[in-house]
Formats: C-alpha cells, sequence, structure tokens
C-alpha cells in the first residue's frame, strides 16, 4: 500500500551477457502518474501557476523580481541551484505571441538573471532556453516560460549519473532571497563578472 510518499526498492536484473544479476535501485514516485497522465495540469489562466504565482507575495511564490511585462521566479523543480524562470505576465503559449516590448524585458531579464547567479554563485555558465510546446518537452506548455540554468565545471557528478540524485546545496527559500537581494530595484545593469 502506497501513502503517496516516494519508496526505494532493489530490483535484482540479469545482466545483458547472462552473468550476475546487477542491483539497481528503483525510485518509486506513485503520485507522478497523475502528471503523466495530464491530470491536474493547467487549462487556462485561471489555473496556470505562472498566472497564479504574481499573486502571491515573492517568499511564498518564489519570485525573485517583478518588472512591468516579465517576473523572475525561481523553478520549484530545479536542475541546478538558481535555475530560474523568466516569464512574461500575459498568459500566452508561443515566443511568437510576444509584443516587442515584451521580448525586449524577457531578454533584459535573462541577462541580468545570468548576471545576478554570476555575482552570487560564480555560475561558470548557463543553458538558456524555452520548450516550445508539450511534444518539445514544456511541463506547463501554455505559458511561455524561458529557463536560466546556472552551470559549474563539474557540476554533472557520480550522484545523478550513477545515483540518480541531483544535489542542490541551498534550499530555495534560501536562493530566492540571495537572489532577490542582488537583484538591481532600479533598472541599474548589474556589473558584469567573469564569463
Amino acid at each position: 500500500m502506497s501513502t503517496g510518499a516516494e519508496e526505494v526498492f532493489r530490483v535484482a536484473v540479469p545482466s545483458d551477457d547472462g552473468g550476475p544479476a546487477t542491483v539497481f535501485e528503483h525510485l518509486w514516485t506513485p503520485y507522478r502518474m497523475a502528471y503523466i497522465r495530464g491530470e491536474g495540469k493547467p487549462t487556462g489562466a485561471h489555473d496556470c501557476p505562472f498566472c497564479l504565482i504574481p499573486q502571491m507575495d515573492d517568499e511564498e511564490g518564489l519570485v525573485v523580481a517583478r518588472g512591468e511585462r516579465v517576473f523572475a521566479v525561481l523553478n520549484l523543480y530545479p536542475y541546478n541551484a538558481g535555475h530560474l524562470m523568466l516569464v512574461p505576465y500575459r498568459h500566452v503559449p508561443d515566443y511568437t505571441d510576444l509584443t516587442p516590448e515584451e521580448v525586449a524585458e524577457l531578454g533584459w531579464f535573462t541577462q541580468t538573471a545570468m548576471r545576478v547567479v554570476r555575482a552570487v554563485s560564480g555560475a561558470h555558465g548557463f543553458n538558456i532556453g524555452m520548450n516550445q510546446g508539450s511534444v518539445a518537452g514544456a511541463g506547463i506548455a501554455d505559458h511561455l516560460h524561458q529557463h536560466a540554468v546556472p552551470r559549474w565545471g563539474g557540476d554533472t557528478n557520480f550522484m545523478p549519473v550513477i545515483g540518480l540524485t541531483r544535489v542542490l546545496p541551498q534550499v530555495l527559500r534560501e536562493t530566492r532571497a540571495l537572489l532577490a537581494q542582488h537583484w538591481p530595484a532600479d533598472g541599474a545593469p548589474v556589473p558584469a563578472q567573469g564569463n
């Protein structure tokens, strides 16, 4: 009987060459089946997380910064510490739906996110991108959002490769507070650090 929590089981699986059994760890996450089936996915602006987050206070919504047309929010399921999403307030699915002003502010927020994360954590590089449509991997396809994922040399170590586990060195609320503290309030550029 599952409580809905993750459960880890050791399962013996024969190797391909007929040799001794190999033991793998399986992480059973039965609550994810609802996500896979599409249950609970947003059906419009009324239940879209990216439409609801701006109505929350910054700490509760993990909002780092708010602009006129775009906001920066920490990813609730980050790839790396400091994984930000830059999101237009307007509920549109496609990059081609943005106005020139939204594109400009999205670009400025992306640059600012990179500068702020470099300043506070010394990121060596970034993965910047957006998945357009569910077939392209967008978890919330109806509301455009761009990912800014900080990267460090060696950040793909044995934990994700062997242990299939990500190690994040800081809780989201602490990361949000640190990034928000360094985000320029007056629109002034953050001093560039080493690329």
